[in-house]
């Protein structure tokens, strides 16, 4: 991975203010190629991402964490995704069945310790495929929720201290509106979940998401009950510079 100091990454995010999404991309692929993937729960906004990707031949791989707990809509979309650009989308899971973890744990962890929960059924797993990687790309928005305003569109994070492992973080759609998001999608005919169509914003396990009422934030339907608004797996990092 080349070298990113402080300097160039203020540079690079101050250039990509003006900047497509496209531009971004392509500016990533001659950097490091496949040795970034883009991580994927299917949400919206890193839909228009991987198409936008995918219709330059910039042909990133993509993964997502497949948690157990994922719901069926979602599994189907992976399929039709995987379908529409002819690839294989990774499954990254744990290394526990959900049913080991009920047992272990003596029912269900998203009920008592959704903290951990998430820990194990996604940040592990995560863990595990990024140590491969020099490069994660993801479908963030600025938009999206309080704790997401000041994301950057190239971002350096200590992944492994022992090792001096970092790895790069690039939200390409940073500045997009919920409002861009969707429009593009309809107009490109790009496939998404159902669930957004009753009223579900933003989708992630069955037993921890819910629809939002109008006037919420994009997020308020996650942990509904639980003084939480992140699953950890853009938190578990420290940013760099």
């Amino acid at each position: 991975m080349g070298l990113f100091t402080a300097e160039r990454l203020h540079d690079l995010n101050e250039s990509f203010e003006n900047a497509t999404t496209e531009q971004i991309l392509e500016w990533l692929w001659t950097e490091l190629g496949t040795r970034a993937s883009f991580g994927t729960s299917f949400q919206g906004a890193g839909l228009v991402a991987i198409d936008l990707a995918y219709k330059n031949q910039w042909k990133f791989p993509v993964f997502t964490l497949d948690t157990g707990y994922l719901f069926p809509e979602t599994l189907e979309l992976k399929k039709r995704i995987e379908d529409r650009y002819g690839i294989t989308i990774e499954s990254c899971s744990p290394e526990q069945t959900v049913g080991e973890l009920e047992v272990e744990y003596k029912g269900n962890l998203y009920e008592s310790k959704p903290d951990l929960c998430c820990y194990l059924r996604k940040v592990e797993p995560l863990k595990k495929k990024l140590s491969g990687l020099d490069g994660w790309i993801t479908g963030l928005r600025r938009s999206q929720s309080q704790t997401r305003t000041e994301v950057g569109f190239v971002e350096l994070y200590e992944f492994d201290p022992v090792f001096n492992k970092e790895i790069l973080k690039i939200n390409p759609v940073a500045k997009w509106t919920k409002e861009e998001v969707w429009d593009f999608i309809r107009k490109e005919g790009i496939p998404y979940n159902p669930l957004h169509d009753k009223g579900y914003a933003s989708i992630g396990c069955w037993p921890c998401t819910r629809p939002v009422k109008e006037g919420d934030s994009e997020r308020a339907g996650r942990w509904t009950g639980f003084d939480k608004t992140e699953c950890g797996i853009h938190t578990f990092m420290e940013k760099k510079k």
